[in-house]
């Protein structure tokens, strides 16, 4: 007995139309789609480290675009800006067991430099460029929670070894304001 007047009062309201009335069309905003700015941290991966704005504080360069991979213990980050292919910086961060003579003797690069108060030791260096790239500037170190950390930066191909010189020297300044505890 439910049943049938279940089934009444379901063939009542398909037949009224359960009470609707015709829908009004939503009206869609004018104009340009707004752009909206997305930090490098929502990329993931050591991007989870980078703020587009320290970047811009520490380099004097503006980058918008992120992208991260992780494999096994190692998390990688590049950004680069919209418009343009170089520069670029990328951020690469490895779960170590290696100690300070370890990385003295095995990481630091042939004629790097040393630097001070970054991590447990580490090292600035430039490159030369090449056909395909400007030169590079690279500055490694050996976090305190055992962790290796490098930041390269790749310049544009019209740039000379002295622009990467001087863009290491930002770069040891940006690596002191990263936690790689946190990843």
């Amino acid at each position: 007995m439910h049943g049938r007047i279940w089934l009444a009062g379901v063939g009542v309201l398909l037949t009224t139309g359960c009470g609707a009335s015709e829908v009004e069309p939503v009206p869609l905003p004018t104009g340009e789609p707004a752009t909206v700015q997305v930090g490098a941290a929502s990329s993931g991966g050591a991007c989870r480290l980078l703020d587009f704005a320290v970047i811009e504080e520490h380099t004097g360069a503006r980058f918008d675009v992120a992208a991260a991979t992780e494999r096994d213990d190692t998390r990688t980050c590049v950004v680069r800006a919209t418009d343009a292919t170089w520069p670029e910086l990328a951020l690469t961060v490895t779960d170590t067991s290696i100690d300070v003579p370890t990385f003295t003797a095995d990481v630091l690069p042939a004629g790097a430099k040393k630097v001070s108060k970054l991590g447990q030791a580490a090292y600035r260096r430039t490159g030369a460029k090449t056909a395909k790239r400007g030169p590079t500037a690279e500055v490694g170190w050996l976090a305190t929670e055992d962790r290796l950390a490098t930041l390269r930066w790749t310049c544009r191909p019209d740039d000379d070894r002295a622009t990467a010189d001087e863009v290491a020297d930002h770069l040891v300044d940006l690596a002191r304001t990263l936690d790689t505890r946190s990843l």
